[in-house]
């Protein structure tokens, strides 16, 4: 549980509240230790000559009593477990901000369901330790120190031999709290498994039907399910263990109690009022620590949950904006498109442990001119995508350096490099919100997407939907096609009117006609812009100032379409075999 100390930063914001919550704690449970005594008193006075006025005022002194402790128990849960919820609320935004600047590398180390799992139950586990737990513990604490203080003075012989069958407390505490981390740790980790499961089976859905797989992947989840059910088995039955462990060593006490304090009592050493009210500190003892049992359970939880939650917030980023001894580099200003210079660049994607993986890209050297387009193409797995995916430093060479107007990217601040690019990645990801809110990601000009969706032939696309450009797109934009998310991701890029402009396959899902129109029209739209398009069709690209073809991440030819073509080698080979396709479509 010592990793709970480093949550002590955390609740520093918030001392003063935790300080006066802790403190109603205090007056709360000293208000509930004065009512044994108030008790004893109108016992002991029920045997003495006309005793009700005197009970009747000890009866309205203990309704203030009480009523004054409900008002501090209110205060003290409003408090703590108010504040928890503000703690857990902060923890939350911290991991959502330490995971929008985490790169690629490890997320493809973490699956998003163990994500969600850390973002969700672990969350809720911290909560509890900070809030109900340490809320009870103090509530035991005082309430222990305050019955024991009673308890020694009406009989210190009585208290000590009814405290013996507690002393194994403190060891059946450790060795069942030490247990319940390892099982909850366990448990919280299928919970993670599950949720991957889960995760990837809906975004797959259609590929799950399409090969009839339904029944194979329910019983993949039964599995997980089954083996999630088992874990949290095994943790409620060492909770259910806990207390009565706690119940019985409470209950040697109490039966002490009642043997040594009743021969007292008929000694004479004790008054029936007194007897009674050490049984009632007794039981306000044994109660917190009976409870000590759920707040160990609970702080083992969060201590679990909460060496989960620092692995995100401890996780680093490997692509920062410049630090010491860089310094910070400033653009100037563009007024077509930027320069952008490759130089000795070399890539490999690292493989699951993090370590350097398999190269795709070799020495790469290129430079492209503002204002020109270059076209990229090769096989699938030549490396293309990479060395798109390096200029907006969504992951950084291993070798070489790549300059964006002579200025290294690295020297530049990441928010700064990317204001100057628009993406448009393989992969077409939409939001779960309106077309609308879509396409303005990043920019509030409507002229500009008005301008964007035109030349992406979104325009007569939206107007055809019922609701229009407020039409609410599914997960990922499942209701769209897959030509009509690459146009509007193409759409999206164009309207931030950047002076870079990347396209990876962006047109793959396009049918021909279409392609051909959208083509026509980023003609213009690039005009005055730096652009690199990468395509598997020759038609994409036949129109840049300068191709490259990549294969197993070098390039193996360069130049312009005509240049390429005539030379009759990987890139004419290509072209040839397109025009064999087509044919054979047309026929």
């Amino acid at each position: 549980m010592r990793s709970l100390l480093r949550l002590l930063p955390w609740t520093r914001p918030y001392r003063w509240r935790f300080t006066v919550g802790l403190a109603s704690v205090a007056v709360s449970t000293a208000l509930f230790s004065l009512i044994p005594t108030l008790l004893r008193r109108a016992i002991d006075r029920l045997g003495q000559p006309e005793p009700w006025v005197p009970v009747l005022e000890i009866a309205g002194l203990m309704l203030m009593v009480t009523l004054t402790m409900a008002v501090f128990r209110f205060t003290m849960r409003e408090i703590l477990n108010g504040v928890s919820r503000v703690i857990e609320n902060d923890l939350r935004d911290a991991l959502f901000a330490r995971l929008t600047t985490l790169d690629g590398a490890w997320f493809g180390r973490t699956r998003t369901g163990e994500i969600m799992a850390r973002l969700t139950n672990d969350l809720t586990a911290v909560r509890m330790a900070v809030g109900p737990a340490v809320m009870y513990l103090t509530n035991t604490i005082f309430g222990g120190l305050f019955a024991l203080g009673f308890m020694v003075a009406i009989s210190p012989r009585l208290t000590g031999l009814a405290l013996i069958p507690m002393l194994l407390l403190p060891l059946v505490m450790f060795r069942l709290g030490r247990v319940t981390h390892d099982r909850f740790e366990r448990v919280q980790s299928t919970f993670g498994d599950l949720t991957t499961l889960v995760q990837e089976h809906l975004a797959g859905i259609r590929i799950v039907r399409a090969y009839a797989q339904e029944q194979a992947e329910r019983a993949r989840f039964a599995e997980l399910s089954e083996e999630y059910l088992d874990r949290n088995r095994a943790l409620v039955r060492l909770n259910g263990l806990m207390n009565p462990a706690f119940t019985l060593l409470a209950g040697l006490g109490a039966a002490v109690v009642l043997g040594v304090g009743g021969a007292m009592v008929l000694e004479g050493a004790l008054t029936i009022g007194t007897f009674v009210a050490f049984g009632l500190y007794l039981s306000n003892l044994t109660w917190p620590l009976i409870a000590l049992g759920w707040v160990t359970n609970l702080f083992q939880r969060g201590a679990a949950s909460w060496g989960r939650i620092e692995a995100i917030l401890d996780a680093h980023p490997t692509i920062t904006d410049p630090v010491a001894p860089r310094v910070a580099a400033v653009l100037p200003h563009a007024t077509a498109g930027r320069t952008i210079t490759f130089d000795g660049v070399s890539f490999a994607y690292p493989d699951a442990s993090g370590a350097m993986g398999r190269t795709v890209l070799r020495e790469i050297t290129l430079t492209i001119l503002a204002g020109t387009t270059l076209g990229v193409v090769g096989a699938t797995g030549s490396g293309k995508s990479a060395l798109l995916e390096l200029l907006p430093r969504l992951a950084d060479p291993t070798a070489g350096v790549i300059r964006l107007d002579g200025i290294d990217l690295r020297d530049l601040p990441l928010a700064t490099l990317r204001a100057e690019i628009g993406f448009v990645p393989q992969e077409s990801l939409l939001f779960s919100e309106t077309i609308r809110e879509n396409l303005h990601f990043g920019t509030e000009d409507d002229d500009a997407v008005r301008e964007a969706t035109r030349v992406a032939q979104l325009a007569e696309t939206i107007a055809g939907f019922p609701q229009g450009e407020q039409t609410m797109l599914g997960e990922r934009g499942v209701n769209l096609s897959g030509g009509q998310r690459q146009r509007a991701a193409l759409a999206r890029a164009l309207a931030r009117r950047p002076n870079v402009v990347i396209l990876d396959d962006a047109l793959a899902a396009v049918d021909t006609q279409t392609e051909a129109a959208i083509l026509r029209e980023l003609r213009t739209a690039l005009a005055g812009r730096t652009a690199i398009v990468a395509s598997h069709r020759i038609t994409a690209v036949r129109e840049a100032q300068w191709i490259i073809v990549l294969d197993e991440g070098r390039i193996v030819e360069q130049g312009r379409h005509d240049e390429l073509v005539a030379a009759g080698g990987r890139y004419a080979a290509l072209l040839e075999r397109q025009r064999l396709e087509e044919s054979l479509e047309a026929a």
